[in-house]
């Protein structure tokens, strides 16, 4: 029987199979590599009392595009594991945030590069690792340190994942991908670390073999299913914030 293929013909079939429970990294940083189409079809499949994990939960401006927060609005969503639990600027206010002050959804902050770093260990098959980041603030309290070469370090876990939603520039039909700019920031990392990886695709996807394969960013190994991202509207692409308020 031959085995079936990677791409699949709607984001509702590539998450169909996301149990309630699931561990599921998002990701993006800001607009760049945001899975919006896949965030918009988890919000359509009901999954709940996920743990996403992010760099951050969405933002803040109108129209929103899909994103974290709508899931937590949802009521899909247990914890939230990221760098940023609020805005950057205080006009700002996420939508995330009012529920994680009102004790409905649970956060864990994790400083950007230990996040990244956590994601990195758990694609490698390092358990934990020791990092200066933190220590001595808030996050370190009641955490075990320990100091090397006259330093403190504070022990951080890895972070796997049971699935990674991504969003990347070009695939072929082995799931090899290629990211633009800050699309690369976790999706390597996220692709890695976990058990299964779905990728929205800007490009039409390729015949396998087609991309460079000097040029590959995440090899096809780490990729489980694949969407082309349709043209708009039907499939959502990132504008500007000004192009949203329109």
């Amino acid at each position: 029987m031959a085995r079936p293929g990677k791409v699949m013909q709607s984001f509702a079939a590539a998450l169909a199979d996301i149990p309630d429970g699931a561990v599921i990294a998002f990701g993006g940083f800001a607009g760049p590599g945001t899975p919006y189409n896949l965030t918009r079809a988890l919000l359509a499949q009901g999954a709940k009392r996920l743990t996403c994990i992010a760099n951050t939960t969405g933002g803040a401006q109108q129209p929103r595009m899909p994103d974290i927060g709508m899931l937590v609005e949802n009521g899909q969503v247990a914890k939230v594991v990221c760098s940023f639990t609020a805005a950057t600027r205080p006009s700002d206010v996420l939508p995330f945030t009012r529920f994680y002050e009102a004790g409905e959804v649970e956060a864990e902050l994790v400083p950007q590069g230990t996040l990244a770093e956590r994601l990195r260990a758990a694609g490698a098959g390092i358990p934990a690792f020791y990092t200066p980041t933190a220590v001595g603030t808030e996050l370190a309290e009641g955490r075990e340190t320990r100091v090397i070469n006259g330093r403190e370090y504070l022990l951080e876990y890895a972070l796997p994942c049971d699935v990674a939603l991504l969003r990347a520039w070009r695939a072929d039909a082995a799931g090899n991908l290629q990211y633009r700019r800050s699309q690369r920031n976790f999706g390597p990392l996220m692709a890695m670390a976990a058990r299964l990886a779905i990728v929205e695709v800007e490009e039409p996807i390729l015949p396998a073999g087609a991309l460079d394969p000097d040029q590959i960013h995440t090899p096809g190994i780490f990729v489980q299913r694949l969407v082309a991202i349709p043209p708009a509207p039907e499939g959502l692409w990132t504008t500007r914030r000004q192009e949203r308020a329109r």
